[in-house]
């Protein structure tokens, strides 16, 4: 009996598999190991865990395909993330939830342009406040920003492993839809290896505010956080407004790292 070619969804699943798998597996005792994925330069691997590359031009990451997402286009993750995606939202739909991504990859200039509008109160924070118009320290300022916006170079959307779906508000997702969406991806994200990252502050976790929009692909980004932790100093969170702000607000120990536990390496 001849054996069938697996369809394009089978070997998506089949990767994907793997990759939940043998996550921890790449973590080892006493040091780092640097998977194949990523650059085997110090140099290079610290300017792409910062965002400081065009992830356009990444042969690593590719765009979306329209119909998963908001139709914004454009929407750039790395090849295993998109493909674990584009299964979990297929199945999501057999079950009748709709999920659509309206966030994934940004850069460091990206995340420049969005820091920078907020911090020099050209964009209102999303809690009404705009900090043109207010009398704070630079401390303060980037903690208001810090609520739900990271630093330039410290974002987790820098890696092609996290996406936002389907809103940008918590109380989105309390209620009608947008409860049923998330209790779903409560239930099944993690057999895609999707966790997510900013849950609620109740348990002692530390940074961002919680955000039931935004979800992150573990087999990857476990990695990438634990050679953040060993390889990124303060010295290299620098080139845009408030960088020096960094260490005095804990940027690395209370923002990169006050994630779900499931995130933790």
């Amino acid at each position: 009996m001849a054996c069938g070619l697996l369809s394009s969804s089978d070997k998506k699943a089949s990767e994907l598999e793997v990759l939940v798998g043998n996550a921890m597996e790449q973590i080892v005792e006493g040091t780092v190991q640097v998977p194949d994925w990523l650059p085997q330069d110090s140099i290079d691997r610290k300017r792409e865990l910062m965002g400081q590359f065009d992830p356009t031009k990444h042969k690593g990451f590719v765009k979306l395909v329209a119909r998963y997402t908001d139709g914004d286009g454009g929407y750039l993750l790395r090849r295993q993330t998109a493909n674990a995606v584009e299964l979990m939202v297929d199945s999501a739909k057999k079950d009748g939830v709709i999920l659509q991504v309206r966030s994934a990859t940004r850069n460091f200039d990206r995340q420049a342009q969005i820091w920078g509008a907020k911090w020099r109160g050209e964009r209102t924070l999303s809690n009404g406040v705009n900090l043109g118009n207010a009398s704070m320290s630079d401390s303060a300022k980037a903690r208001m920003i810090l609520l739900y916006s990271s630093m330039p170079g410290t974002s987790r959307h820098h890696w092609g492993t996290d996406i936002d779906f389907n809103a940008f508000e918590n109380s989105y997702f309390e209620q009608g839809e947008g409860l049923a969406e998330y209790n779903w991806l409560k239930q099944n994200a993690a057999h895609f290896g999707f966790y997510q990252p900013y849950t609620s502050k109740a348990s002692g976790r530390t940074g961002y505010e919680e955000e039931r929009w935004h979800w992150s692909y573990r087999p990857l980004s476990l990695k990438l956080t634990e050679l953040y932790k060993a390889e990124v100093k303060y010295a290299d969170i620098k080139g845009f407004d408030g960088a020096e702000i960094a260490p005095k607000v804990s940027a690395i120990e209370a923002y990169v790292l006050g994630l779900n536990e499931e995130l933790i390496p």
